[in-house]
């Protein structure tokens, strides 16, 4: 199982800095009228996000003893075992000069993610920070998926998709 999915401690306790994180979080989430679940006994919000390019589960989770936000997009479908390489190569040239975030890729499952983070040790999560972490990682992979979904579906080379994706 991986970090996003692992079953944690049903008995979550919040530190207060953990607390004004998931708050904010939460606030974040209100304003801007999306929908969400928050997972029982967990500082983990799940949600579905629609983007031009398809659907898929977004999770928001925060490290209590780091100080750290971090925000998921799940992609909607796997690496089948044969096209792994296929999908690490365009994963990579898709990290490649990224600025804010990453793709991963777990090689045991074939899930596909885009990760964005922040540590706020020492500060506070703010609104426009939130914001900044949750548009940059849903449009990454809103942008990204068709060549995800080319590599693995229509045998498109990793170079051929990324080319497609980064010129257009």
């Amino acid at each position: 199982m991986n970090e996003v999915t692992q079953i944690i401690d049903a008995n979550f306790q919040p530190s207060l800095t953990e607390k004004l994180i998931f708050e904010e979080v939460i606030k974040f989430f209100k304003q801007e009228q999306l929908s969400f679940e928050q997972m029982r006994g967990v500082p983990i919000i799940k949600m579905s996000f629609q983007g031009h390019n398809g659907i898929w589960n977004c999770y928001a989770s925060i490290r209590e003893n780091q100080e750290q936000f971090i925000f998921y997009s799940i992609c909607p479908v796997k690496a089948p075992e044969n096209k792994l390489v296929a999908v690490a190569e365009f994963l990579i040239r898709a990290n490649y000069g990224m600025a804010i975030g990453n793709f991963e890729l777990n090689f045991d499952d074939g899930e596909i993610c885009f990760k964005t983070s922040i540590d706020v040790e020492g500060d506070r999560l703010s609104y426009a920070l939130i914001k900044k972490i949750f548009y940059t990682n849903v449009s990454m992979m809103d942008e990204y998926l068709p060549g995800f979904l080319s590599v693995i579906d229509d045998n498109v080379f990793p170079k051929d998709a990324i080319t497609k994706i980064e010129n257009t």
